[in-house]
């Protein structure tokens, strides 16, 4: 969930990547809400094609713009991102 204040729920996108067997890109639909429909839609796919697994993203903006908002929240993804491929093992 990407807030700009407290946790609420915003515009949802989920995101699928294709099997890796398969030649294009990542597929993904709004399940919920219009107003962030980009940002939600980018970060879902971006989430879904670095870890090849499905991610669902909520983008809720109440003041800031959403072209504002999108620098801030895809440092946090990285983050996160990082992190979390820091815990997980390696395949051999």
């Amino acid at each position: 969930m990407l807030s700009e204040k407290e946790d609420r729920l915003g515009t949802m996108a989920i995101a699928v990547p294709k099997p890796r067997d398969m030649v294009g890109s990542v597929t993904s639909s709004v399940l919920l809400g219009d107003k962030n429909v980009i940002s939600a839609r980018m970060f879902a796919e971006y989430a879904a094609a670095k870890k090849g697994k499905i991610a669902i993203v909520s983008v809720y903006l109440d003041r800031v713009g959403e072209i504002q908002a999108q620098e801030f929240f895809m440092h946090l993804i990285d983050k996160v991102l990082k992190s979390d491929s820091k815990k997980e093992p390696e395949a051999i």
